[in-house]
């Protein structure tokens, strides 16, 4: 594993420091979890521009409002609890 060297607000690294204690870790665990994500997103991005183009064929009949979207039994228990 590679050491680097970060420069940070000292109060900033006190605040991270005290988020660590919370969730019973260490500062340096936390980075390394924010590090794995950060690195993880391009890929992550890549396979949902996949998935977008494979279902690129689908329509979906759009577009709809919210009342479109309301099954008509809502309606209908909505108004019998307004009588």
């Amino acid at each position: 594993m590679k050491n680097i060297t970060l420069s940070a607000d000292e109060a900033m690294i006190e605040q991270a420091r005290e988020t660590a204690r919370t969730q019973k870790t260490t500062l340096n665990q936390l980075f390394r979890n924010w590090l794995s994500e950060l690195a993880g997103r391009r890929e992550r991005d890549q396979q949902l521009a996949l998935l977008m183009d494979r279902l690129d064929y689908v329509k979906s009949g759009g577009p709809f409002n919210r009342e479109d979207r309301r099954p008509a039994c809502l309606d209908r228990r909505a108004a019998s609890l307004s009588d």
